[in-house]
């Protein structure tokens, strides 16, 4: 997932038909730059995990797009995913790492907390999350991260950072320029009135004006 410029990072609805939502996810990932796909399901027993990952990381990976799969590092690891994301109430970051390895990706909400990301990194997180920035109707947001922590982790820190929490198309060049390294977006995409594609080449568009780098290329 490394790359000097802000790229995005796309989190599944909560709920998904694997079969259906392929075609989705094939349309996203073809429209632009994409570094990494969370599948975040809700509610849903194991097998239902199993059964999406099964069908959406063989599209991701012909991309060259990570799958990363939302507070299950044991089933991360079965499934063969990319990775796993962990809440500060899910499974520790140790955990997480014993169960998938060094080589898979770790990622680890952090909120709005700078001890929480630091005690992360220091452990060796592949990136931490700050958010929400603004207001969501997709998960309850219990904190209010600023920009200012952006830049201020940008500055000091190696560790790529994630911005997440209402982002839209219009909102997120200020968190492009505050230092985010991926823009994590969920209704934006899935929900905008054209179609993912749309929204995908929307959001890379609006993160080069952010950068004065253009919009993104689609991946290798």
């Amino acid at each position: 997932m490394d790359d000097s410029r802000c790229r995005l990072y796309l989190i599944t609805p909560a709920r998904i038909d694997p079969a259906l939502f392929a075609d989705d996810l094939s349309a996203a990932l073809d429209a632009g730059d994409v570094a990494c796909v969370q599948l975040r399901l809700k509610n849903v027993d194991d097998d239902a995990v199993r059964r999406a990952v099964e069908t959406l990381l063989p599209i991701a990976q012909a991309r060259g797009v990570a799958l990363i799969v939302n507070d299950r590092p044991d089933l991360a690891a079965e499934t063969g995913a990319d990775g796993v994301h962990v809440g500060q109430h899910d499974a520790d970051y140790r955990t997480a790492r014993a169960a998938v390895g060094a080589e898979r990706i770790v990622g680890v909400t952090c909120h709005d907390s700078r001890d929480l990301a630091m005690r992360a990194g220091e452990q060796g997180a592949d990136y931490v999350a700050f958010g929400a920035f603004f207001p969501t109707a997709t998960k309850e947001a219990k904190t209010r991260a600023d920009p200012e922590t952006l830049k201020w982790w940008s500055g000091l820190f190696v560790v790529p950072c994630v911005a997440i929490g209402g982002i839209t198309i219009g909102n997120c060049g200020a968190l492009v320029r505050a230092g985010a390294d991926f823009i994590a977006v969920v209704s934006a995409v899935w929900d905008h009135p054209e179609g993912p594609a749309k929204a995908v080449t929307a959001f890379n568009e609006a993160i080069g004006q952010a950068t004065g780098q253009g919009a993104g290329q689609g991946p290798d």
